[in-house]
């Protein structure tokens, strides 16, 4: 029996190539989401702890100097919390932008996929009938010695 080759082999390897990039880029910018949300809720965390900080002092004592410094924290911990929100949002963007590539990318490869299925579906069939043809002659042959 022939060997199947197919004509697009080497598009469909590069192809399954480009898949796989496109999924460690995909999964790079998911991590980098999750770290800057991770990020942003440790900011928040910490927002908290100042803001209860500022109440207890606020509470136990009238140091003006101790008050203004707990306001400082939380409004500059604020500010960060923002900078880290906008950090999440485009971390976000870039793994849409990411999951986007890779399913651009697996249908690319789908596509040369069903092709190939479709060239070796054709080349079964065509075997066949060499393989039928050779079949016919050899009972003609054998029946006409006869």
């Amino acid at each position: 029996m022939a060997r199947f080759i197919f004509p697009l082999q080497n598009i469909l390897t590069v192809k399954e190539k480009l898949e796989e990039q496109a999924k460690n880029e995909f999964s790079q910018a998911n991590m980098r989401l999750r770290e800057a949300e991770d990020e942003e809720q440790r900011l928040r965390d910490r927002e908290q702890a100042a803001e209860e900080t500022l109440r207890q002092t606020l509470n136990e004592s009238l140091d003006v100097m101790e008050i203004k410094k707990c306001e400082d924290a939380v409004e500059i911990l604020k500010v960060y919390v923002k900078e880290q929100h906008l950090v999440v949002i485009k971390c976000a963007r870039e793994v849409e932008i990411a999951r986007d590539k890779l399913n651009e990318a697996m249908k690319e490869r789908k596509t040369f996929e069903k092709l190939r299925e479709h060239a070796f579906e054709d080349f079964v069939k065509e075997q066949n009938l060499q393989e039928q043809k050779e079949v016919d002659e050899l009972v003609s042959y054998r029946h006409g010695r006869t």
